[in-house]
């Protein structure tokens, strides 16, 4: 069963990009792939918890992701956290272990606060991912269409794992289409 409880609605429910970053995290042998329960992830969600050869573990806050992750790497695995731009701020301090222990990370953030956002509490933060992961070392490569989204993906993964750098890719909401709530 889904840790995803919440109905799907809108551009997310087909999430066409799932089975794309889904093969790419394959491609480059991603074994766990962490997450705090997301509607926009959620597709992916469910691909990776259904994959045989990939683990997917819930997270109660998105810094535990990144603590997960470089065990998997001291652990001779590679592993993707997935999260939403308001899970960025979450994660500030645990980042700079990143670049104090030269850990790869590769991180897939959906976009909030963007493309007809709803909920005002999400714009702030939606404005402030990008710089805030830069000013922490961590190289943002953004996704506005869909058609770029492959090859970004490969070149992201090669990045992490091979010159061990942290690098997140940012799923612009233009792209992923605006959430709706069903009342």
């Amino acid at each position: 069963m889904s840790a995803i409880s919440e109905t799907e609605t809108g551009a997310h429910a087909d999430s066409p990009w799932a089975p794309i970053i889904f093969d790419a995290l394959q491609q480059a042998n991603v074994r766990q792939v962490s997450y705090v329960p997301d509607a926009g992830h959620a597709r992916l969600i469910r691909m990776c918890s259904a994959a045989e050869n990939m683990k997917s573990i819930v997270l109660t806050t998105e810094e535990e992701g990144i603590a997960l992750c470089t065990g998997a790497w001291l652990g001779g695995e590679r592993s993707a956290l997935l999260m939403q731009s308001s899970g960025v701020g979450n994660c500030i301090n645990m980042l700079s272990l990143l670049a104090s222990c030269r850990v790869p990370f590769l991180t897939i953030v959906t976009m909030r606060g963007e493309f007809q956002e709803f909920n005002p509490w999400q714009v702030s933060m939606g404005r402030a991912t990008p710089a805030a992961l830069e000013i922490m070392g961590v190289t943002t490569i953004r996704i506005d269409r869909l058609e770029d989204l492959a090859p970004m993906m490969a070149s992201a993964a090669t990045m992490a794992f091979e010159s061990d750098q942290p690098i997140a890719i940012l799923l612009s909401q233009s792209m992923l289409g605006a959430k709706k709530w069903l009342k």
